[in-house]
């Protein structure tokens, strides 16, 4: 009788335990589905999410995206490219700037151009949904890794828009340490849907605002 209670509390840890596993994995596997989505349907605007830029050029991820959103257009799968992203401490150039040169670059009309800013997934989705909405456009076509169309389509539901999954398949992340990007994603998402994905974007705003936080000297 004496083990009774400690008996009691392994298997309420055992419990739990097992119950997270299942939501990581069930979040895992739906993360993966996602990822090797290809709608053929058309959209009113395709959403390219921004990642780094290269002292004005993209980098070969952004490129990746870039391109991608090129070839959505060039097909008329959609008649407007928003796209996003900011800059980080010390860049001079934004990712949502250095996307538009490009694709301006490439022949698509600025005027058929939208620029947003953020430094995560919701803020990136943020900072365009309002020029969306402005011209009635929601239903999207969501431009990233493949990796990282689960959250994406999450994240732009949840802002009331209506998305549609366009990984891109050339993405260099699919060549290198995909498996360190699937299991960080499925921690995102699965923090994300507990707390809510605008409040996983506020403590990661903090994080960041704290690391490149800096103490006067002789402080």
């Amino acid at each position: 009788m004496i083990f009774g209670p400690f008996k009691l509390v392994l298997k309420i840890i055992s419990g739990f335990v097992t119950l997270v596993v299942l939501y990581l994995a069930v979040t895992f596997v739906q993360i993966w589905m996602t990822s090797g989505q290809h709608p053929t349907s058309n959209a009113q605007a395709i959403v390219v999410f921004g990642t780094t830029e290269d002292n004005g050029r993209p980098s070969a991820v952004l490129a990746a995206r870039l391109d991608e959103a090129l070839a959505l257009y060039r097909a008329k799968r959609a008649p407007w490219i928003a796209v996003t992203g900011g800059k980080q401490p010390g860049d001079v150039y934004t990712e949502a700037g250095v996307s538009a040169t490009y694709l301006e670059s490439h022949g698509v009309p600025a005027s058929r151009i939208l620029r947003g800013g953020g430094h995560d997934t919701w803020q990136n989705v943020a900072t365009i949904v309002g020029a969306l909405r402005a011209r009635h456009l929601t239903t999207v076509l969501t431009v990233t890794d493949p990796f990282h169309e689960y959250r994406a389509k999450a994240i732009a539901s949840a802002q009331g828009l209506s998305p549609q999954a366009a990984p891109v398949p050339s993405s260099p992340t699919i060549k290198s340490s995909l498996w360190y990007y699937y299991a960080r994603e499925t921690l995102d998402v699965a923090v994300g849907r507990i707390v809510g994905y605008s409040t996983l974007s506020s403590w990661t705003t903090t994080a960041t605002d704290l690391r490149n936080l800096k103490v006067p000297s002789g402080g």
